[in-house]
Parts: structure tokens; sequence; C-alpha cells
């Protein structure tokens, strides 16, 4: 798979300022995924994706090789550094490093968290997905910057994820000071359900992704994150 733009060629002018982490904004979370854009463009889909009110990209490859990974990442962060959204990485420590992502999301098999914040830095944003109220308190103890909660829903891009509540994430959202976010099958029917539990945000995939018109569905659902559209 080509790339638009080499290695060397990335712009490190507009890099997201990651001492003001504690001012991101959760609200519309996007993490990538190729299957769901039916052959249309990777970087395409995400800068109108952002266009459309993307708060924050978190880019996730799982079935390509490491240079591969690296080379999509470099690329994608010329993009997000261009509108001042940050990028999140997906599991891997190395990429993110190599990129100087402004964060990295781990899951509960991934490095431990005492590790990667040593290794990433104290400035970096951290999310820890969680499942279980313990799980999330021990993430915020560690020095999480922000939680994934869920699956809440079933979701194809996740098979074996453990689906959470609507009660279990308010649990964890009253137990917790560190932002929250749900994840896993969250679309335009159901947004306003987990937004009224007084989370700060929701990661989606293919609820913009595998839409037509990407631009025109995260202008949606942000609108509905905002409620400004009726049921």
């Amino acid at each position: 798979m080509g790339v638009r733009f080499a290695v060397n060629e990335v712009n490190r002018d507009h890099t997201v300022n990651s001492a003001h982490k504690t001012k991101t904004d959760y609200r519309l979370y996007l993490v990538t995924d190729r299957d769901c854009l039916a052959n249309r463009d990777l970087y395409e889909s995400i800068e109108q994706a952002i266009r459309g009110g993307v708060t924050l990209i978190q880019l996730r490859e799982k079935l390509v090789s490491s240079r591969e990974f690296l080379d999509i990442a470099f690329a994608v962060k010329e993009i997000t550094s261009r509108y001042q959204i940050p990028l999140i990485i997906n599991d891997r420590l190395d990429i993110a490093l190599a990129i100087e992502a402004d964060g990295l999301h781990i899951g509960q098999d991934d490095l431990p968290l005492t590790v990667v914040r040593k290794l990433f830095g104290k400035d970096k944003i951290i999310g820890v997905s969680a499942s279980t109220l313990d799980e999330a308190i021990l993430a915020e103890q560690q020095g999480a910057d922000y939680l994934g909660v869920g699956a809440m829903y079933a979701t194809p891009t996740k098979l074996d994820a453990k689906t959470v509540s609507l009660e279990q994430l308010a649990v964890i959202k009253r137990s917790v000071s560190i932002p929250v976010v749900a994840i896993g099958g969250i679309n335009e029917t159901n947004v306003r359900d987990i937004m009224a539990t007084g989370i700060e945000g929701v990661s989606v995939v293919s609820a913009i992704l595998a839409k037509q018109d990407v631009q025109k569905a995260a202008k949606d659902l942000l609108e509905r994150i905002k409620g400004k559209f009726a049921d």
C-alpha cells in the first residue's frame, strides 16, 4: 500500500502541544479501521472526518508490517497536525515514539501502564481500555489520562470484547476523576443514551468510516453528542 508522505517529509512544526493534554477534547474520538472504508482512501477519510468535527484520532493497524504501520502513521500525523487534532497510536509504543505521536492507547494485555509512562513521557496522553470498575480504578491510580470503557454493544471491529452496561459505565464515571470515553458499537441511534451517563465522549469506527459521506456522518454524530438533534 502506498502512502502520500515519505518519512522525512513530515512537517513537525504543527505538532499538538501535549503539555496541554488536560484540555484534550474527547467528545468524538475516531478509531481507524480500513476494513470499513470499502476501498476509499484512508487519508482523505480521516481529513473529512476531522472537517466534520472529530476531535481525536486513534490510528489502529493490526494487520500490517511495522514498517508499513510507521509509514501510515507518519502520513496520518501530517494531517492531524495540520488540523491541530491529537493523534493517538493504538498499542504500538515503538510507532508512537518514532512519529512523536500525541498519545498511545493500550489494552489490558499490552505493556504495563507504568512501563509505558516511563518510556513515553509524562506529557504524553495515555489511554487505557477498561471493562470493569477495578480495571478503571487501577488505571487511574497508575497514571492513565483517560479510560476507554466498553464494549458498550457488540461490534464487528472487536469480536472478543466484553460488554458493559449503561449502569456500569455510569458507576465507572462516578468512581474516577479522569475522562471516560465509551467504546464499542456506538452510533447515531444510541449515542445520546451513552452521553447521558455524564462521560466525556464516545469512540467510534463504523459510525463514521462506514458511511458514504464521512464528513456529514461526523457532523451529525457530534450534533447528537451536543444534544442538538432530537431522537
